[in-house]
């Protein structure tokens, strides 16, 4: 278990920036971790990720000093103790709206007493052949494992005050297309009620002492977001693809 970087980060008040990415080939997060990105989402929800791909993309991410995050399709704590024993040092679960299933999310992915997570002599432990205790090792990784249910939903909206008082939960990711769709705005996010919405879970959220993520199409979009308190932005590779791919073949004739 090695010191979660982005959660020492948003610790020291700064944001992280990173990407999500559906793919398998843990060449891509080289690719991002070169970039300096802080962290890297392997996405397992809309991704054809098994969890035997999953260490190798965790590998890749700490060779190049980008914190491996994961979104997980379900809360099932089964195939989260498998990411987590692979290394991920954060889960950001989709489709979480209400106290009952925040609650199994904090189990899930925390040891005792915070949790129920099972331990074994797993990667995430060093095999239990590294210097700390077994004490001392599930304290230490409790500390840098990081709870973040994601807000997609109406029904997650009208729960945000009671989720943001359990124990264990370090932030939310808002997924606004999932929102505005929930909303009934089929077309997008770019709606004023969408909008105001937003900035309610915003406040929401930052007065309650936990920190919230979302996604940004570009730069100047990013630091608005983190203007307004976010602290973990992200980007999809396949938008940054599509983004620097368009601008290059505006060269062609």
């Amino acid at each position: 278990m090695r010191e979660n970087q982005l959660k020492k980060r948003i610790a020291e008040g700064k944001a992280g920036l990173g990407v999500i990415s559906p793919t398998i080939d843990p060449t891509i997060c080289e690719y991002i971790g070169l970039l300096g990105m802080d962290f890297y989402m392997i996405d397992g929800e809309h991704g054809a990720i098994s969890a035997s791909d999953i260490t190798n993309l965790v590998r890749a991410c700490e060779l190049r000093k980008t914190t491996p995050l994961a979104r997980i399709r379900s809360v099932d704590t089964k195939l989260i103790l498998q990411y987590m024993d692979a290394g991920i040092m954060g889960v950001m679960m989709p489709t979480i709206d209400n106290v009952e299933d925040v609650k199994q999310l904090v189990e899930a992915i925390k040891y005792p007493p915070l949790g129920k997570r099972g331990l074994g002599p797993v990667r995430a432990a060093d095999y239990m052949q590294g210097p700390m205790s077994q004490a001392a090792y599930v304290k230490f990784a409790n500390e840098q494992t990081l709870v973040l249910p994601q807000i997609e939903t109406m029904e997650c909206v009208k729960n945000l005050p009671e989720l943001c008082e359990i124990e264990g939960v370090d932030g939310f990711i808002i997924g606004p297309r999932d929102l505005a769709m929930s909303m009934g705005y089929y077309d997008g996010p770019g709606h004023d009620e969408v909008k105001k919405v937003l900035d309610e879970i915003f406040t929401t959220i930052l007065d309650s002492g936990k920190w919230f993520g979302t996604v940004a199409g570009n730069a100047e979009q990013a630091e608005a977001l983190i203007k307004r308190g976010a602290s973990l932005v992200m980007n999809s590779v396949q938008g940054l693809i599509k983004t620097s791919g368009n601008a290059f073949l505006k060269a062609r004739q």
